[in-house]
C-alpha cells in the first residue's frame, strides 16, 4: 500500500453523511423527540406565561354638578388633580367650564366669573396675571376680580361666583 498517494475528497451531502452513519431521518427524529436531544420534550418547554392583567385605573371625575346657567343654578366642583383642571394649581392660569371662567389669581385665591363678555357676548375673556384682571380681547372691556367694569365699551358687570377650596387643595367648588 502506497501511503504517498494523495487522498481525494469528494463532497458529501448532509443526507449522504447521515446515511453513512446508518441513521435515517426517521431515526434521528425519533432520538430527537424521545428526549435524547430534548428538543421535542414537553419538559423543556417553558410553561406559557400569562401576562398579569393591567389594572384599570379609576377614572377621575373632573367635574361634578352644574356649570350651565340654562340648566339651573351654578353649583359645581372641579377636581384639580385631573388633567383637565390641574392648570388651576398654577397662579395666572384659567379654564373655561360651562358658562364660567375660573382663574387662579394673585394672592393664592380663585376667582370665578361668567364666561361671556357682557358687551356683546364674545367668548374671548381671559385672566391677566400682570394686571390681575380680566379682559375681553374682542373690544377691550376690562373687569376686576369681583366682575365690576374697569373700562368699556361695556357698562355691565360680569357675574361673579363664590369659590371654596377644599382643605387638601384638590377640590374647588363654584357656587352662585
Amino acid at each position: 500500500m502506497n501511503t504517498n498517494q494523495p487522498v481525494t475528497e469528494t463532497p458529501q451531502s448532509r443526507a449522504e453523511f447521515m446515511r453513512s452513519l446508518g441513521l435515517s431521518s426517521a431515526a434521528l427524529m425519533s432520538f430527537y423527540c424521545m428526549g435524547t436531544l430534548t428538543s421535542c420534550s414537553s419538559k423543556s418547554d417553558p410553561a406559557p406565561v400569562t401576562p398579569a392583567p393591567t389594572p384599570t385605573p379609576t377614572p377621575v371625575v373632573a367635574i361634578t354638578g352644574n356649570a350651565e346657567t340654562a340648566k339651573g343654578k351654578i353649583d359645581f366642583t372641579l377636581d384639580l388633580t385631573s388633567a383637565d383642571y390641574k392648570a388651576l394649581k398654577t397662579q395666572g392660569e384659567f379654564v373655561k367650564v360651562g358658562d364660567v371662567l375660573v382663574a387662579d389669581v394673585k394672592g393664592g385665591k380663585f376667582v370665578a366669573i361668567q364666561r361671556l363678555c357682557t358687551h356683546q357676548g364674545f367668548d374671548t375673556v381671559g385672566y391677566r396675571l400682570a394686571t390681575d384682571d380680566f379682559k375681553c380681547t374682542t373690544h377691550g372691556s376690562g373687569f376686576a376680580n369681583d366682575g365690576t367694569v374697569l373700562n368699556g365699551p361695556t357698562t355691565k358687570a360680569m357675574k361673579a361666583y363664590k369659590t371654596t377650596l377644599s382643605t387638601d387643595g384638590n377640590k374647588l367648588q363654584i357656587t352662585e
